[in-house]
C-alpha cells in the first residue's frame, strides 16, 4: 500500500472518529469502512469500527472485529480492553478473565470489578437454582445484569425461568423474548456453559418451558427438539423434552376428545398432562371445560381457580368462571367476573352479553324491576320530556348525544357512536335533536352541540362537551362495569 493511501485511511479513520465523539455511529461506520478500503490491515480502524459497533448495539459484529484486530495486532491492548468489556456484557466471563491484562496494558479497574461481580452473581445463580430458590435465583440473575452482563441471553434466559417457577408468567415472557433477541451466537460461545447446559441449549430447554405454561404446545416441542440437538448428554434437557412431549400428547389427545363430544375422557387426558405439568393454567382451563359440559359447575370453578391462580390475567379461564358461576346461580361472583372482563376486552360481545344476563340475573334476584333492561340495538331517538326521563332513569348506563342535523361535529362523531353501541350492547345508546325537543334542551342546559351525557341507575354522571373519540369511550369504560 502506498504511502498516500495510508495517509488518506488515516485521515478518514479520524474524520470517523469525530462522528463517534459526536454520537454519529452510523456515519462513523460509514467512515471506517472507508478507510478499512483504503488500508485493510489497520487494527486501530478494526478497534475503531468495534466501538461504532458498540454504539449501535451490534455487539456480536463489534466482537468479530476486536478479534480481527487483536489478529492483526496480537500487542493492541486496547482492542484487548475493548474485548474483555464486550465478553463481559456478553456474560462470556471466561473469556473475559482470559483477555483482561492482556495487550501490555494494566488490567482496567472498572472492568475487573464488573467481572468480578458477574461472576459472583452467576455462582449465587446457580447455587440457587440447584436447590430450587427461585427468588433467590431471580435476585441474583437481576444483580448479574445491573453489574454488566446486559447483554447475555442465558442470563434474560435464568431470569425468564426463575419468573416462570413462581407463577409470573407474563414477565417470564418479556425475559424469554428478551433473551430470543440478543446476539446467542456471540453471547453464548461452544464451549460456554451454565449450570451444566452446553451453548445455547439453555435458552432452548427455557423457552420450551415458557411456551408450555402459555399453552404454545408445537413451539414448546420445537424448541426442546433443538435443545436436545445440542445438549443430548444434559439429564434436564433429556428430561424436560419427554415431559413437553407428554404433556403436548395429552393435549392433543384432549383436545381430539372434547371435539367428539368424549367430555369425560378428555377431562382424564387433560389430567394425565397435568400429571407431567402441574403448573398448566391452559390443561386446567381445558379440563374446566370439560366439567362444564358436563354440568360439573363446581368442579369447572375449581379447575378455572387453579388456572387463574396460575395466569391471573388468563380471560378465558375468568370467563369459564363466571359462565359457571352462572350455572349454579352465584350471580354476584358471576358479575364480579364479567366487570373484570369487561375492563379488560371492551369490545368483546360475549362477554357484554354474559355480563347483561348476569346483572340482570341479579337484580331481579334482589327484587328490582329489570322490566326496562336492554342489550343491544341501534341508538334510540327520544321526543320529548317524558320520554327522556325514562330513558335515563333506566337501570345500568346509558349515554344521551344532544345533537344537531346540520351540525357538521354531529355528524363526524355519529358513526363513531353507532360503533359504540355495537362496541357496548349493554349500554342504552340515545340521541336527542336539539332542534325537535327545545324543551328538553331547556331543562338540561345544553346550549353547544355534540353534548355527551352519561346516566348510570338514573343519576348523571358526566357531562361531555364536543369530546374526542378517546375521551368519550373512556369515559363510558369507566362507569359501563
Amino acid at each position: 500500500m502506498s504511502a498516500a493511501a495510508s495517509a488518506e485511511a488515516e485521515e478518514v479513520r479520524r474524520a470517523g472518529n469525530e462522528q463517534y465523539k459526536n454520537g454519529c455511529f452510523e456515519e462513523a461506520l460509514r467512515l471506517y469502512d472507508r478507510a478499512l478500503a483504503l488500508c485493510s490491515d489497520s487494527a486501530a480502524c478494526r478497534a475503531n469500527r468495534a466501538a461504532a459497533l458498540i454504539g449501535l448495539s451490534r455487539l456480536g459484529e463489534a466482537v468479530a472485529e476486536c478479534e480481527e484486530a487483536i489478529r492483526l495486532d496480537p500487542s493492541y491492548g486496547r482492542a484487548h480492553q475493548r474485548l474483555a468489556s464486550l465478553q463481559i456484557r456478553l456474560g462470556r466471563t471466561a473469556d473475559a478473565r482470559k483477555q483482561i491484562g492482556m495487550g501490555g496494558l494494566q488490567p482496567d479497574v472498572v472492568e475487573l470489578h464488573k467481572l468480578e461481580a458477574v461472576e459472583k452473581h452467576l455462582g449465587r445463580f446457580a447455587d440457587a437454582r440447584k436447590i430450587g430458590n427461585w427468588k433467590s435465583a431471580l435476585r441474583e440473575c437481576n444483580a448479574a445484569i445491573a453489574a454488566g452482563a446486559d447483554s447475555c441471553a442465558m442470563l434474560f434466559a435464568s431470569r425468564a425461568e426463575a419468573l416462570l417457577q413462581i407463577n409470573q408468567l407474563d414477565e417470564a415472557d418479556l425475559a424469554i423474548s428478551r433473551a430470543s433477541k440478543l446476539d446467542c451466537s456471540s453471547s453464548c460461545s461452544q464451549d460456554m456453559m451454565l449450570c451444566g447446559f452446553q451453548s445455547n441449549s439453555y435458552l432452548y430447554y427455557v423457552h420450551a418451558q415458557v411456551e408450555i405454561a402459555f399453552g404454545r404446545f408445537d413451539s414448546a416441542m420445537s424448541s426442546m427438539e433443538k435443545a436436545r440437538k445440542i445438549d443430548s448428554g444434559n439429564v434436564e434437557v433429556m428430561a424436560m423434552h419427554k415431559n413437553v412431549r407428554t404433556v403436548a400428547q395429552a393435549r392433543t389427545l384432549g383436545n381430539e376428545l372434547f371435539h367428539s363430544g368424549k367430555f369425560a375422557e378428555a377431562f382424564l387426558a387433560y389430567g394425565e398432562g397435568l400429571k407431567h405439568h402441574p403448573a398448566n393454567s391452559v390443561l386446567y382451563c381445558n379440563r374446566a371445560a370439560c366439567m362444564f359440559k358436563l354440568g360439573q359447575w363446581e368442579k369447572s370453578i375449581e379447575d378455572c381457580n387453579e388456572a387463574l391462580k396460575i395466569q391471573p390475567n388468563y380471560w378465558k379461564a375468568l370467563l369459564r368462571r363466571a359462565a359457571s358461576y352462572g350455572k349454579i346461580e352465584q350471580w354476584a361472583d358471576s358479575v364480579k367476573d364479567y366487570e373484570v372482563l369487561r375492563r379488560e376486552l371492551p369490545g368483546d360481545t360475549e362477554v357484554a352479553e354474559g355480563h347483561f344476563h348476569a346483572l340482570v340475573a341479579l337484580r331481579s334476584s334482589r327484587g328490582e324491576d329489570v322490566s326496562n333492561m336492554k342489550f343491544g340495538g341501534e341508538v334510540e331517538a327520544l321526543v320529548g320530556a317524558e320520554q327522556f326521563q325514562m330513558a335515563t332513569t333506566l337501570p345500568g348506563v346509558s349515554v344521551v348525544h344532544f345533537m344537531a342535523p346540520l351540525n357538521q361535529q354531529c355528524s363526524d362523531i355519529a358513526p363513531f357512536v353507532d360503533a359504540l353501541c355495537t362496541r357496548y350492547p349493554s349500554v342504552n345508546f340515545l340521541k336527542v335533536d336539539i332542534t325537535e325537543n327545545p324543551t328538553v334542551t331547556q331543562l338540561e342546559n345544553v346550549k353547544t352541540v355534540p353534548t355527551f351525557k352519561i346516566y348510570k341507575d338514573g343519576t348523571r354522571v358526566m357531562e361531555m362537551i364536543c369530546p374526542s373519540h378517546q375521551l368519550l369511550e373512556s369515559s363510558l369504560r369507566q362507569y359501563e362495569v
